[in-house]
C-alpha cells in the first residue's frame, strides 16, 4: 500500500522495480534466498524489496544489481 504522504506514482515505481528484480532473479534460477546471499543482504530484504513494501536502500539496489550481473540502470529503467 501506498504509504499517505507519499505520492502513489512512488509507489507503482517501487512496485515496477519489485517486478523487475523478481523477473531477472527467476530467469537466472535465482530464489530469494539464493539471491539475498548473493547480494550479503537478508532475505526478508529481498522479499520487502520485490513487493514494494518499504523505500529500498541504495546500497541493498547496487548489492541486488550486482548479484544478478545487471547495471542498476537496467533495473530501473522504464
Amino acid at each position: 500500500m501506498p504509504h499517505q504522504d507519499h505520492p502513489t506514482w512512488l509507489y507503482d515505481e517501487r512496485r515496477r522495480l519489485g517486478v523487475q528484480i523478481r523477473e531477472r532473479r527467476m530467469r537466472q534460477n535465482l530464489t530469494q534466498e539464493k539471491l539475498a546471499e548473493r547480494a550479503g543482504i537478508s532475505r526478508d530484504t529481498v522479499q520487502r524489496i520485490e513487493r514494494a513494501a518499504n523505500n529500498p536502500r541504495l546500497t541493498d539496489l547496487l548489492q541486488i544489481a550486482r548479484a544478478l550481473k545487471v547495471p542498476l540502470a537496467d533495473l530501473v529503467r522504464e
